[in-house]
């Protein structure tokens, strides 16, 4: 296969697959034998064998491939001019017409700091399994910055171990200032807000902490924690904006499929298991275990294989109702946004897997959302044993505590705060039936909502019982206490 044609074959190519290149060398063929990252019709990134050595290969096509291979091949080079640690460039090429390539030492049995943070990242915050990690990340990052560079994609997937050393990788996001003079500190708070904004909110109170580990390798500048809080804050509205766009097209994270007879996402590693539940979800709702039924919704949890699942059906119920609902998003894809946000912002929530919408010339009718199903019990039954007494566990109200101020830092409220739809899983309180979340873009906006959320959610006890004193007493009555104003 020529390199050209790469642009054709789509998101999952058959492999192995073998592209000829050519180099000062004489042409020589790539056996591609794994894909670690697609860009469809534009960038593959795989490991394969090359003159019998193994390499790591970028292959760029497309209308854009030598600008992409020119940034790519320019941030290689500064890393290595400025002496960092980066796999070898091999060999690399640009052809007119065919597109760019560039093959990398192969770092065999190399672990990314995304895979050791995922190791970790359900430890309490800050154990120091993740202190480690992290630690490790802030050093790498204060070389670079004292070099003058900085990684415009700065993750931890992009930090590599291998034999005792770290890798820096990705060429292409790497930009520089002053090569071999640290760089600015509007640049540095810049690219921190980048790393920070990346880890989960209940890290943030140790920000100051971490920030100890990048000043160690580079201590050019005092970094004031609040300039560098608001750096992280506006990178997190950034970054959330632009998930919530993915969730609803075709990309790396999520298969979306629209037309006139129907919206289709799913998210991408769950694609195979998916398409065959929502083709028949009616069915396995049938032979399910149903919650709710008839109506507006109805509501069950299903067996597929060995996996629990949870099948929500948002009904029609006559034409007056069609003529409400047709025009506007379901309700099944607004909890399916919603889901999304909270699983982003690390609210504890049912995973969302795969939304449909049924349509008929872009009109809308029945859909379906599909999520994991939590086996807890919800709050009204987990303190059912403590409503006269009004001493339930008090790890379960510090939990409760987090949620609620975790909901009134990002102005979220639900909507329909039941006691039904909080359940306990995995030493957390998880939100269900999100078809009335909100976020809400200002303060005034929020307080009247989250005063509605409060008190739906206080009448879940009698308000002469021992528990709602409890509660009561601990459930900040207005938003101002966790209320940023930064939004």
């Amino acid at each position: 296969m020529q390199l050209s044609e790469l642009a054709a074959v789509g998101r999952t190519p058959q492999l192995p697959l073998t592209v000829t290149l050519a180099d000062a060398a004489g042409a020589a063929d790539l056996q591609l034998l794994s894909l670690l990252r697609v860009l469809p019709g534009q960038r593959y990134v795989g490991a394969g064998v090359w003159r019998g050595r193994p390499v790591l290969a970028k292959l760029l096509v497309g209308s854009k491939a030598a600008r992409h291979f020119q940034r790519e091949l320019e941030g290689v080079r500064l890393l290595a001019a400025q002496g960092l640690t980066t796999p070898l460039l091999l060999a690399d090429g640009l052809k007119n017409g065919e597109g760019g390539w560039l093959l990398f030492d192969f770092l065999e049995g190399a672990q990314s700091l995304g895979d050791a943070w995922a190791q970790v990242e359900a430890l309490p915050p800050l154990a120091d399994e993740q202190t480690a990690v992290l630690a490790e990340a802030l050093a790498a990052i204060g070389q670079l910055h004292g070099k003058g560079l900085w990684q415009e994609d700065l993750h931890l997937d992009n930090l590599l171990r291998h034999g005792g050393q770290l890798y820096l990788i990705d060429g292409a996001g790497i930009c520089v200032e002053t090569a071999g003079q640290p760089l600015s500190r509007q640049k540095v708070l810049e690219n921190l807000g980048v790393f920070f904004a990346q880890l989960p909110k209940a890290l943030e109170p140790f920000t100051e902490e971490l920030l100890v580990y990048y000043l160690l390798s580079n201590s050019e500048h005092a970094l004031p924690l609040e300039a560098l809080q608001k750096q992280i804050d506006k990178v997190r509205r950034w970054r959330l904006k632009d998930y919530l766009i993915k969730v609803g097209r075709e990309c790396t994270l999520f298969s979306v499929r629209r037309g006139a007879f129907g919206l289709q996402a799913i998210r991408r590693e769950e694609e195979a298991a998916m398409v065959p539940v929502l083709e028949q979800a009616d069915a396995l709702l049938e032979r399910g275990h149903l919650y709710k039924t008839g109506g507006a919704a109805s509501v069950g949890k299903v067996e597929v294989g060995a996996r629990q699942l949870v099948i929500k059906r948002y009904n029609i119920k006559g034409f007056a109702h069609w003529l409400k609902r047709f025009w506007r998003p379901s309700r099944a894809w607004h909890s399916w946004r919603e889901g999304n946000r909270l699983a982003f912002l690390g609210i504890a929530t049912p995973k969302p897997l795969a939304v449909l919408e049924k349509r008929f010339l872009w009109l809308r009718s029945r859909a379906y959302l599909v999520t994991e199903f939590l086996p807890g019990p919800d709050i009204i039954e987990r303190f059912a044993p403590y409503v006269d007494s009004g001493q339930a566990p008090e790890s379960e109200l510090q939990a409760l505590d987090r949620l609620f101020a975790r909901l009134i830092a990002e102005r979220i409220s639900h909507g329909d705060f039941k006691g039904h739809n909080l359940f306990w899983h995995n030493d957390r309180w998880a939100l269900i039936d999100l078809d009335s979340m909100c976020q809400h873009g200002s303060p005034g906006s929020f307080a009247p909502a989250y005063a509605r959320d409060r008190a739906r959610f206080m009448r879940n006890w009698p308000e002469n019982s021992a528990l709602y004193q409890v509660i009561d007493q601990r459930l900040p009555k207005d938003t101002s206490s966790g209320d940023s104003g930064e939004r």
